[in-house]
């Protein structure tokens, strides 16, 4: 028969310490008693304690020395001060220092009987909350990835099924829907979870500092090379290699890319010595690479390379019924790094983030959440919080003229693909340079 909870007598009297872990027993709690302040830290140090019923009056160490010293070592214990009716005003005292309560000697046995088993429910309601949310968590929660939607939890799947698994995976999804997770979640839970994860980013570094990058080079390959250097695939050997933005490579590079994956070996610039490597490699874009092969931006032999298992991230407005889930997560972590206190977000302001169209996808929802916490001290998220509350497009039909409807148009793409240049003109089928000069001309500035 299991104790209903663990209680620790602290008192110098010992008849007092006798009767009462006798009692206590009898009504089915775990009890155990010490004669002294000195004896009671160390037991509550060494031993997890629910209850502590704690006597006001000691000689040496008295109860408010020891109350605050059990606050130090255990928050989570509730103190239970005994006192008699002539220091009842110290207990109130020490009520502000933490005491749960006091109660009066000689002890009404009923009184004591009715906190205890108030104090016991209290703390296994707490307890189902916490088991509670931890299912919660487990349910909607993947590594750092949360989503209770229909197509998030269809990644989840997606996920658990590769795990185990060394196959190459494809990561499809706009700009800020969390590739990147994705990619740490497979590899944290794979066999190679205990090699490195090494992420690159393709789109950031011009084609001659890619190749350097992902293969190393050889000392003297170049003018600078002063020093042989390891590739992003030396350093990911028997690990996990990111490559984030696969579809920004050069074809020269894609063929190198391709080479490594069929022979599972490469040089470094400069030299002729292969290197094998044993590399899961998982990569991410954003554009549609079936177009880019029809474009003939993208060979077709690499594409079925990488696309051995594919996982599509949906954008945020696509799976509304997260954006909740998604805040308090937000908040939580923010409260934490700020020190703030917010606990709920305006009614109104929830509205307008469930109908704004997040062309940043997750990591804007986090930016907005992040900047709402800087700024204001809480306890709510309110809609004056929110950058783009007053943001309002005008709709094309108000246009009058056709240089009024191609500025409308032009700031729609590029504001639905967060400004990415190169996919907003390939969209609008122009180059990047008469995009450029577009928005130069039609005074279009990206909103903060």
């Amino acid at each position: 028969m299991t104790e209903d909870a663990r209680i620790l007598v602290v008192d110098d009297e010992p008849m007092v310490c006798l009767s009462l872990c006798n009692w206590l027993q009898e009504e089915n709690y775990f009890a155990r008693a010490v004669e002294d302040g000195p004896k009671a830290v160390n037991a509550v140090r060494e031993e997890n304690w629910d209850i502590i019923l704690l006597d006001l009056r000691m000689p040496g160490m008295d109860g408010m020395e020891v109350l605050k010293k059990i606050k130090e070592i255990a928050p989570q214990s509730v103190v239970i001060m005994m006192t008699a009716y002539a220091s009842i005003p110290s207990a109130v005292e020490a009520m502000k220092e933490g005491a749960y309560d006091y109660i009066v000697k000689p002890l009404d046995v009923e009184q004591l009987t009715l906190m205890l088993k108030r104090i016991v429910e209290h703390q296994q309601l707490i307890t189902e909350n916490i088991l509670l949310r931890k299912r919660l968590t487990e349910q909607y929660e993947f590594e750092d990835i949360i989503g209770r939607s229909e197509t998030m939890q269809k990644v989840f799947e997606m996920i658990k099924a590769v795990t185990d698994t060394n196959a190459t995976v494809l990561i499809t999804g706009e700009t800020g829907t969390g590739k990147e997770l994705v990619a740490r979640a497979i590899h944290s839970n794979s066999p190679q979870r205990y090699g490195p994860f090494v992420a690159t980013s393709c789109g950031a570094l011009p084609e001659t500092l890619l190749e350097s990058e992902l293969f190393g080079y050889e000392k003297g390959a170049f003018t600078g090379a002063d020093r042989t250097k390891k590739g992003r695939f030396e350093l990911a050997n028997g690990g996990t290699l990111f490559l984030d933005e696969v579809g920004d490579i050069s074809l020269k590079t894609q063929i190198k890319l391709l080479r490594v994956l069929q022979e599972r070996s490469f040089c470094r610039l400069g030299g002729t010595n292969p290197i094998e490597v044993e590399v899961r490699l998982i990569s991410a874009t954003n554009r549609d690479l079936l177009t880019a092969i029809e474009e003939s931006t993208f060979r077709s032999d690499l594409y079925y390379r990488l696309n051995v298992v594919s996982i599509h991230l949906p954008p945020l407005r696509e799976r509304k019924e997260d954006i909740p889930l998604l805040t308090a997560h937000f908040i939580n972590k923010y409260n934490v790094e700020f020190n703030k206190k917010f606990d709920r977000v305006e009614r109104k302001a929830m509205d307008l983030m469930t109908n704004y169209h997040w062309p940043g996808n997750v990591r804007e929802l986090e930016n907005v959440i992040e900047r709402a916490i800087v700024i204001d001290q809480g306890p709510e998220v309110k809609v004056n919080h929110l950058p783009f509350c007053n943001i309002e497009m005008a709709p094309v039909e108000e246009a009058q003229t056709l240089q009024e409807v191609e500025r409308l148009h032009i700031e729609k793409m590029l504001v639905r693909h967060d400004w990415n240049i190169a996919k907003t003109a390939r969209l609008l089928e122009i180059d990047r340079t008469t995009l450029h000069k577009k928005i130069k001309k039609l005074g279009l500035e990206r909103q903060q």
